[in-house]
Order: structure tokens, then sequence, then C-alpha cells
């Protein structure tokens, strides 16, 4: 267990409306303090949503450090990825306003960009499309602090050979979202978030949104950084231009959650464009021809137990969160934190779903492989070794000597790992994606993340918190 400054955990709250019980808000709170205290994650902000309406909106811990300045439920977090879905919305609005559709193809806006004739909008926004992600890493490489524009941005990686032909299988590419924000731009006449704030925000009367990057002054949470559980660090955002439509919003959980009743209510689109909207992809064709993606636009779409869920992560420099829906159920769980590369708001929000429904199980998890490798790299690394040939230039560059200390000082006195089991596997970005289970001899096991590139290259290895 890390420490955080005064090893204090802290409690605020709004108003919502009294509809969970004593007992349930102090197991939501043990939820959140237990999490906070296992992986160090200085705040959590959650939101709740039951029988269709806000039941709870609660901050625990830390929204910044050192000098000590304690979360509140009204404060915005940047929300990462879960910003897709806000750019996809506002896709379906141009098709209702017959501006577009989306079986149009990117050649229509863009024809410069590879094989632009045959990937759809829809391609784009389901994950179908073939290019390939500019951001799978959890950390942040060295170019993500320079200034880009997004058109360049796509220029690049939408100007690459495709990772697949378009529909015929899937990958999660923020590259897809960048263009589908020019697309709507170019459509509409109008600035993106001009276009959410007029269309989407007014609407729904969400309060306390915001851009990220162009409102940067606006965050009055810090984000921070751990290296393999070590005491956190100031984490700088990324620099203007690289999370345009792909992740770039900031509100505050119970302002999520009002977007999450809009959902459940079909309280802005169509009923057709929330069908399309909360629809998996289906491959027509190729070797999965007739499966599932389970991804629909710009969320994923999957069955808990036959619980239908709406669901969708986010992380940017310093900062993840989740956000859960089950539509049917009237359930919804929000919880932004502020810490990158941690898994506590998932651990919160999965928790948080269950406590309110116990029939909502997570899948199982998936076999064990590559074990051996990631168990000799670890025990270099607890005094401090590391075998640079393995690694790419940008994972090289994150392993600096801050770094490869915090790892020796937290990794060290664990003792010898005596087992590494892979849990998740999925293809990201052109790689590889893995989360494991490591244990050591004093009884301690960490989440593990790594990604491996096609050449078996080491694009990502963190520490991401404790079991």
């Amino acid at each position: 267990m890390r420490s955080l400054v005064a090893a204090v955990l802290v409690l605020t709250a709004v108003s919502a409306s009294a509809q969970l019980s004593p007992d349930t808000q102090a197991k939501i709170a043990t939820i959140a303090n237990d999490t906070l205290t296992q992986t160090g994650v200085p705040s959590a902000s959650i939101a709740v949503a039951v029988d269709g309406k806000l039941a709870y909106a609660r901050a625990f811990g830390l929204a910044n450090v050192t000098p000590a300045k304690p979360a509140t439920a009204q404060m915005a977090y940047p929300i990462g990825s879960i910003s897709k879905q806000f750019t996809a919305t506002a896709l379906l609005l141009l098709q209702q306003q017959g501006k577009l559709s989306l079986d149009d193809k990117v050649s229509k806006y863009f024809p410069e960009l590879t094989r632009a004739n045959e990937v759809s909008l829809r391609n784009l926004m389901t994950m179908t499309s073939g290019y390939e992600d500019f951001a799978p890493q959890d950390y942040i490489i060295p170019a993500w602090y320079k200034p880009i524009d997004p058109l360049t941005n796509v220029h690049e990686w939408a100007g690459k050979p495709l990772d697949f032909t378009p529909g015929t299988d899937w990958q999660y590419s923020n590259t897809n979202y960048v263009l589908l924000g020019l697309v709507v731009e170019k459509v509409s006449g109008k600035p993106l978030y001009q276009f959410l704030r007029e269309n989407v925000f007014t609407p729904l009367h969400l309060e306390g949104v915001f851009n990220t990057y162009t409102q940067r002054e606006k965050l009055e949470v810090t984000g921070y950084v751990s290296n393999a559980m070590a005491p956190v660090r100031m984490l700088p955002l990324e620099a203007p231009g690289w999370y345009f439509g792909d992740g770039d919003l900031s509100m505050p959980a119970s302002t999520l959650i009002a977007w999450d009743l809009g959902i459940m209510h079909q309280s802005l689109l169509t009923p057709a464009s929330y069908k399309q909207f909360e629809t998996a992809f289906i491959f027509p064709s190729g070797t999965k021809a007739g499966q599932t993606s389970n991804y629909g636009l710009g969320i994923f779409v999957q069955d808990r137990n036959g619980h239908r869920m709406i669901e969708h992560g986010g992380e940017v420099g310093g900062y993840v969160s989740e956000n859960i829906v089950f539509p049917d159920d009237k359930i919804a769980v929000v919880v932004l934190t502020n810490e990158v590369a941690s898994g506590a708001a998932s651990q919160i929000g999965g928790a948080v779903a269950r406590l309110l429904d116990p029939g909502i199980v997570p899948p199982p998890a998936a076999p064990d492989t590559l074990s051996a490798s990631l168990k000799t790299i670890l025990t270099g690394m607890q005094s401090s070794h590391i075998d640079r040939s393995l690694f790419t230039d940008n994972c090289n560059a994150y392993f600096n000597a801050d770094t490869l200390a915090d790892f020796q000082s937290t990794l060290g006195p664990l003792g010898a790992i005596t087992d590494v089991k892979r849990t998740r596997t999925n293809l990201r970005g052109g790689m590889t994606f893995g989360l494991y289970e490591v244990t050591f001899a004093n009884g301690t096991t960490l989440i593990v993340s790594t990604y491996l590139k096609p050449d078996g290259k080491i694009e990502q290895l963190l520490v991401e918190g404790k079991k």
C-alpha cells in the first residue's frame, strides 16, 4: 500500500434524491475508501442513478495531494474516451437532419485518406475501419507533449495501410473519432465543441461541461501518475490537438449521470437513432461473419448475466473514468479518478453495479499466456535491471531513471514472483494488449498491463494497481 498526504480519505457530497438506503450508501463509501487505500489513487468522484433518477453523488479523497485539497462532487474531471459517445451522437443528429448518412464513405469528406472509398462513417464509429490507433498507450509518450493539428494527426494515421479490410474485424482506434470530429465540423460548418454545446449539452441541461484541452484552466482536480505503486507524481495533460472528438471533454460525475439518463429516457435522439447507437456491429463478411463486435456507436454493448449493459471507460494524462449503464434496469454508475493507468475507476464501478444488482456478473477471465517472459522482466526491475532490447523507443523513454527507481523501490520488497497469469487480451492499435495478475512471495498481487508490437517488442508495461 502506498500512502497519500496525511493518509486521509475525505468524503463530500451534493444533494440528490434520497433513493439509496443508508446501508447502501455506507457500502459504496466502503468500496470507494478501500479501493483508494489499496491502489493509492488520490480521489474518486462517484455518481449513481437508480430507477432512472440521480440517487447518489459523492467524492472521496484528494483532488490535490500537496497541498491537500479534498475532492468534491461538484468538481469536473476529464472523462477521456467516454467523449466518443458524444461525438457519435453529433453524427446521429446530423443524420437526422439529413446532412449526412452513417453509410457515407470517408471519401465524401476526406478522399485523400487510405482506402477512403471503402471505409464508411459507420466503420469509424464502430471501430471496424482498419485505421490504426495513434494512442493505445496508457502512459504519455514524448510526442504527445507537442501540439498537433487534428487533421495532421488524421493524415498521418489514416494515411497508413489499413490493419484489416473495413468491416471484417474490430480494433479500438482513437484515430477513428478524431476523423469523425472533423467530419462533424465539415458538415455542420461549426467547431465541434460549439456544435455539441448547442445541440447536446444545452438541450440535455448538462451543467459544468468544458473542453479539457482548450479550457484546461477550469480543471480543479490535479492529474497524477504512479510508477509501480510508488507515491504519486503530478502528470501534465497532453498538448492540444491530440484528443479531439475522441477524449476531450470534462464534467462532474453527476453531469455524466444526467447524460446517461438521457440515454435511458431517449431524451435527445429519435428512437431509431438510439437503436443504432445501442446496437453492436455485426460482421457481414470474413472469418467473423455473423459475429458481434460488442461495440455500438462509441460504446461497448454487452450482456451481464441477462442484463443489457452499455459501458465505456476513458483515460487521458492523469485521469481515468468509467461509465456503466444498464438501460433496462434504469441503473447507471459513474466513477471519475485522478491517476492515469489505474484500474480503480472500473474496480469501483463494477463493485457498485453488483451492489445495486447482485445478478450483474463479469465475464470469465481469458487464459494465462506469456507468463514466463513477464516474470523475468519484472524480476529484473526489482533490482533496477532492464533489458532495453525488449522495449520500443517509447517504452524505453517511459522507463527513465525516476521510473526505474520507483519500480525498484516498490517491487523489490515484495519478494520473489510466485505466479503470473493473464486475465484479458485483445487487439488494439496494431498491438496485442494483455492484463496480468502478478503475485509475489509476500502475498501481494499486482495488476500489470502490457502492449506487444507485432515484432514482439514491448510498447507498454505498467503496474496499474493491487488486487
